[in-house]
């Protein structure tokens, strides 16, 4: 009887361990199971973050720049003047006087800071030019080149012994923002040297529509 009583005592001992087993198991499976959902919930709400993705490479530009050789690249109807206010961050493309288009951009840190002076301060310059130069960039896109330092800018800085500076321009996005989907985090900052910063979809319809004289506006 004794012996029968220990027989039955070890076959209960292995069917309770054999259920603690069965019952870790089941909870650890529960475990992954709950952090799975709780993944999958959060990569739902919350937004991939785009900006500072490195990508060193460059843009490919020989088709551009041999549709721009060709002076190919402009089609539809042209924009005859463009004005930019600088505080708004908003720039304006009319055709023959009306309003064709309306898009936002990126200046430097100091870009609404007063007229540019020199170079370095990251100013952006205010009063009239013209775009003087189309260019495919292979680090920001494309680009218009604005005729800054004019007569006026050159006599200035001359007065106060400093260099103008030069190379303003109207350009696009870096390359990790190609696709636009960091658009959000680039026009919520200024980071350009004095430059105004448009979108990549903003440069494409300004490309095709402006070409080399148009007249600038640039105010406060």
């Amino acid at each position: 009887m004794v012996q029968v009583t220990k027989k039955i005592n070890i076959k209960q001992k292995a069917r309770m361990k054999t259920g603690v087993k069965i019952e870790e198991r089941m909870k650890i499976k529960l475990i992954y199971m709950i952090i799975a959902v709780t993944l999958m919930l959060s990569g739902c709400k919350k937004e991939p973050v785009y900006y500072g993705k490195p990508d060193n490479t460059p843009y490919a530009t020989k088709e551009c720049i041999k549709e721009l050789s060709k002076g190919a690249e402009l089609r539809g109807k042209p924009v005859d003047k463009l004005v930019a206010f600088k505080k708004k961050r908003r720039l304006y493309a009319y055709a023959q006087g009306k309003l064709v288009g309306e898009f936002p951009f990126s200046l430097g840190k100091n870009g609404d800071k007063g007229d540019k002076v020199q170079v370095g301060d990251y100013r952006t310059p205010e009063g009239n030019y013209k775009i003087v130069r189309k260019k495919c960039d292979n680090r920001l896109y494309k680009s218009l080149m604005i005729s800054y330092p004019n007569h006026s800018d050159r006599k200035r800085a001359r007065k106060r012994g400093v260099n103008p500076g030069g190379y303003i321009t109207i350009h696009g996005q870096p390359k990790w923002n190609a696709d636009g989907r960091g658009d959000r985090y680039t026009l919520a900052n200024d980071w350009t040297e004095g430059c105004l910063a448009v979108p990549n979809k903003a440069m494409d319809r300004l490309w095709v529509a402006v070409k080399n004289g148009v007249k600038i506006e640039i105010k406060a």
